[in-house]
């Protein structure tokens, strides 16, 4: 059965903590992407870490929980703070 990963990254960008949400069936190969500007044109020259990700065994429920997290600051902010605080 194929999986399926929601995940956001964070970098820093002028000593400001960003964070990028998105999904993909290959978790590894989509960060060295985004790690070497090939990947969302927003991710494009930063160094990017994994700090949240979520497994779903279909596309469609990765996708709302993707929509879902980027919808959601609040949880993001919290997860953020989360991956400062160590």
């Amino acid at each position: 059965m194929k999986k399926f990963y929601v995940y956001m990254l964070v970098a820093r960008r002028k000593e400001k903590l960003i964070s990028y949400v998105g999904y993909t069936n290959k978790l590894s190969k989509r960060l060295n992407l985004h790690n070497h500007s090939k990947g969302a044109k927003f991710t494009r020259g930063s160094k990017w870490k994994i700090v949240y990700k979520e497994i779903h065994d279909s596309k469609s429920k990765a996708l709302k929980a993707e929509h879902k997290l980027k919808k959601n600051y609040l949880l993001r902010k919290k997860i953020k703070q989360k991956y400062l605080n160590g």
